[in-house]
């Protein structure tokens, strides 16, 4: 081959490569555009004005569901306290807090112990989902709502089975121990279990950047925004995730992934399932998408929602 025609095989080259970007590029933002419209719909014409959390309590506290929220920890002896304190003190009329000390190797278990006064007990596991040992449980003699289940490392997904297995209520949220949810946050997730006909399996909720925010005492004080600009892209980015491409998934039931960071699901769909898979990196986002196998194999009706 000589050089001249090596060198128009390599623009040809080019220029389908180059072709096929722009249509995927083309694809990505068509796709975009759709999601897009389909999210405004709804907010137009399904999402109402936010109400304050008094209202809230008075419409909903005798329609919820009692839920309990589990938090796997692993090494978060610096927040640990204050993210139970303000899990604690979510307002919702029925929910208990579980905090999974996933094999810590740090003080995590001991300043819970002593921040609490925690005390060992023998709580009955219902469904032991995890493959890893659990060592010991412990409750709270200042708050009754509150158990610490001290285990084997295994990562996020088993310290969140472990949890669910502990759990003893008709809905769960997993969260991570670090975020921050909304005092009335719970409430708003668990808004669509109240007018639910038996199909709702699962229930996301938005997620925001605390970059740039004042948080003290495991609660938001004062909203804000980075001052660098990385994390000011992340913001756009997420508010474009979560207000426009899962707004619009969920209306499809299409929804698939609920973040690892809050998540709303029935109980005994999880134990149905298994709970987490270990073996993956993306629990998540496996979650779901099995989630979706598994109610579809059943041949049953079922509905993925998001609260925007």
């Amino acid at each position: 081959m000589s050089w001249e025609q090596f060198q128009v095989l390599a623009a040809n080259g080019i220029m389908w490569v180059a072709f096929a970007c722009f249509i995927i590029v083309a694809l990505r933002n068509g796709i975009s555009l759709i999601q897009l419209l389909i999210a405004a719909w709804v907010f137009v014409t399904r999402v109402r004005p936010s109400e304050g959390a008094r209202d809230l309590w008075h419409r909903y506290a005798d329609l919820a569901l009692p839920i309990t929220v589990i938090a796997p920890a692993f090494n978060e002896e610096l927040s640990i306290v204050q993210s139970t304190k303000a899990l604690l003190a979510l307002e919702y009329p029925e929910h208990e807090v579980i905090v999974v000390n996933d094999g810590s190797s740090d003080s995590t278990l001991d300043v819970l112990i002593e921040a609490f006064g925690m005390e060992e007990t023998q709580r009955t596991q219902i469904a032991a989902l995890q493959v890893t040992e659990v060592y010991r449980t412990f409750h709270s003699r200042r708050y009754p709502n509150l158990l610490v289940v001290d285990k084997e490392n295994g990562r996020k997904a088993d310290a969140a089975n472990a949890g669910i297995g502990f759990a003893r209520t008709p809905l769960v949220c997993i969260i991570d121990a670090d975020s921050i949810i909304e005092p009335d946050g719970l409430l708003r997730a668990a808004e669509p279990f109240m007018y639910d006909d038996g199909r709702l399996v699962a229930v996301g909720g938005a997620i925001r950047i605390a970059n740039g925010c004042t948080i003290r005492g495991g609660s938001l004080q004062k909203i804000g925004i980075a001052d660098t600009m990385v994390p000011r892209f992340q913001v756009v980015e997420y508010l474009r995730a979560f207000l426009m491409n899962r707004v619009a998934n969920a209306h499809m039931n299409t929804l698939m992934l609920i973040s690892g960071a809050f998540g709303l699901f029935r109980r005994s769909t999880l134990v149905e399932m298994g709970g987490y898979r270990h073996d993956t990196v993306g629990e998540d986002l496996e979650l779901v998408v099995r989630m979706h196998r598994h109610m579809r194999d059943q041949k049953r009706d079922y509905r993925i929602d998001f609260v925007p």
